[in-house]
C-alpha cells in the first residue's frame, strides 16, 4: 500500500471498530471527525477493498496483519 495517511487512518479504523459497526459506520465517524468527507471515504474503502485488505464487510487476512503494524506504527 503506497504510503497513504488517510487510508492507513482509514483501515485502523476498520480493524479497531466495534463488532457491531459497518463500515459505513466507520466512514461517518470518520467524516465527524473531519478525517475525510463521506465521498473521499468511500473512494479510499474502494481502493482497499480493490487492494485486497477489505471485503464483504470484513478485513482480509492481508487488511488485518496491515492493520495490526499500522496500530503498532501509532502507539509509538
Amino acid at each position: 500500500m503506497q504510503n497513504n495517511l488517510e487510508k492507513r487512518v482509514l483501515l485502523l479504523a476498520i480493524y479497531t471498530r466495534a463488532e457491531d459497526e459497518t463500515f459505513q459506520d466507520v466512514l461517518l465517524k470518520l467524516e465527524a471527525t473531519h478525517v475525510f468527507s463521506l465521498k473521499e471515504g468511500k473512494k479510499l474503502l474502494k481502493a482497499l477493498k480493490k487492494e485486497g485488505y477489505a471485503e464483504s464487510g470484513k478485513l482480509t487476512l492481508k487488511g488485518i496483519e496491515y492493520a495490526k503494524e499500522i496500530e503498532k506504527e501509532f502507539k509509538i
